[in-house]
């Protein structure tokens, strides 16, 4: 065999080696990813862009009273959202995801993902755990 055939002999050996290394890389990254998969989505959260922080509120609207504060920068789990009262040109509110449920306003919010409507969500997982008991009289 000359030297020619040998190179060329041993260029397609190498560039078979490199296919089947390129296949085997593709399938481990395929079985590392799929424990993460296996795990579910992640679950969205907002991060909060006012510079002077937002306000939490028991209703969806800047009428309702102030449940808590969250500083500029700070991440909120989200459960779901709304249209309802405009704030500067965007309707859209948040449930949040904590302890005491409360909402905010999207304006305010930057979102990780996809967050389903309310209407979409499980009843139980959109009700406050504590609603609040109004007596009469």
């Amino acid at each position: 065999m000359s030297t020619t055939e040998n190179l060329v002999a041993r260029g397609r050996e190498l560039a078979a080696g490199a296919g089947a290394l390129a296949a085997v890389v593709a399938v481990g990254a395929t079985l590392f990813a799929a424990p993460a998969q296996a795990a579910g989505p992640l679950k969205p959260y907002g991060v909060v862009t006012a510079k002077a922080g937002l306000s939490e509120r028991q209703y969806p609207s800047t009428d309702s009273s102030v449940r808590g504060y969250l500083r500029h920068r700070s991440q909120v789990g989200l459960v779901c959202k709304v249209r309802t009262q405009n704030v500067r040109g965007n309707s859209v509110w948040y449930l949040t995801r904590s302890e005491r449920p409360a909402w905010v306003s999207a304006k305010y919010v930057t979102n990780s993902g996809f967050v389903k409507y309310c209407k979409d969500v499980q009843h139980h997982r959109v009700q406050p755990s504590n609603p609040a008991k109004h007596a009469v009289g």
